[in-house]
């Protein structure tokens, strides 16, 4: 007598805030769960909980086939290396390897993280990335749903840390006052897990945002309130921004990238509402919760 086992879902990008989120909720459903990791002993973790381990190399071919191979789905990322001066380039090499190695490993669907944004042709900085990624995963024709993430919530951290430290929230989004929408990513995760689980058919676009829109001025509104002091917000202007992120290893083509971007967020041009044939999804994960778990960090 054979037993059979139910294929596993992939899970890339475990190492970071997304992939351990999806792979976790996947998990905790009683999925067979596969991650894929470039270090085996990134994996360890992962194995003392169940799941799979498959080494592999995002821009290797073969250990891509490999790891994609016999499944019931994947969730798919593209790192991008902000430290590279061939960022873009880079981006564009694993997202044809991804695409090739889905193909060839008959991967029945896919569930890939994109950005808000990705819906422009250009003007969008980074974004570029991650419509890069959308459109070499599309043309294969393997069901793919893209999940645009809005404004990551976590993306204040460094920004926090300063703001616990001095009591001003310097801040690239402006005005400080006009809310955008944002994401925890623990959402983001557990958004990729159920949509690997749904019974859909084809292609499309999940927008994904957090319960509700946030502005600046609200991340330094809870900061203030657990710090039990004043935080001030100071919007920098353009001319500040290479100075200010000094610090964060960036390349100058992720430098240019950002302030692409930037500016995009800041204007009418990167909407979350701008593809209208996009489902829209919300998280339940609000910025309190976020920002306050990020302020206690610094304490």
């Amino acid at each position: 007598m054979t037993t059979s086992f139910p294929l596993p879902y992939v899970v890339f990008g475990v190492t970071g805030r997304t992939g351990a989120a999806a792979a976790d909720a996947l998990l905790r459903a009683g999925q067979p769960v596969r991650v894929v990791v470039r270090d085996p002993a990134q994996g360890r973790p992962w194995a003392e909980r169940g799941a799979e381990v498959a080494v592999a190399d995002l821009t290797d071919l073969a250990s891509m086939v490999k790891a994609l191979s016999q499944v019931q789905g994947a969730y798919v990322v593209s790192p991008q290396h902000y430290h590279r001066e061939d960022l873009f380039e880079r981006a564009g090499v694993i997202a044809d390897i991804t695409a090739r190695a889905a193909l060839a490993a008959g991967v029945p669907r896919l569930v890939a993280l994109s950005s808000v944004g990705a819906d422009r042709e250009s003007g969008t900085g980074w974004i570029g990335m991650n419509r890069m990624f959308e459109q070499r995963l599309g043309a294969t024709g393997v069901p793919t749903t893209f999940l645009r993430a809005a404004y990551f919530m976590e993306n204040w951290m460094p920004l926090v840390g300063f703001a616990v430290r001095s009591g001003t929230l310097p801040t690239f989004l402006a005005p400080p006052q006009r809310p955008i929408p944002m994401v925890a990513t623990v959402d983001v995760g557990a958004a990729a897990a159920a949509l690997l689980q749904e019974a859909r058919k084809g292609s499309g676009v999940v927008t994904l945002s957090g319960p509700r829109d946030y502005a600046p001025n609200d991340v330094a509104a809870i900061i203030s309130a657990a710090l039990r002091k004043p935080v001030e917000v100071a919007a920098l202007p353009e001319t500040e921004w290479a100075n200010a992120l000094a610090d964060a290893d960036f390349s100058r083509a992720a430098l240019a990238g950002f302030t692409e971007m930037t500016r995009g967020l800041n204007g009418p041009h990167i909407d979350i509402k701008n593809d209208a044939a996009a489902i829209e999804w919300a998280g339940t994960t609000t910025l309190e919760q976020v920002i306050v778990e990020l302020v206690q960090r610094q304490r």
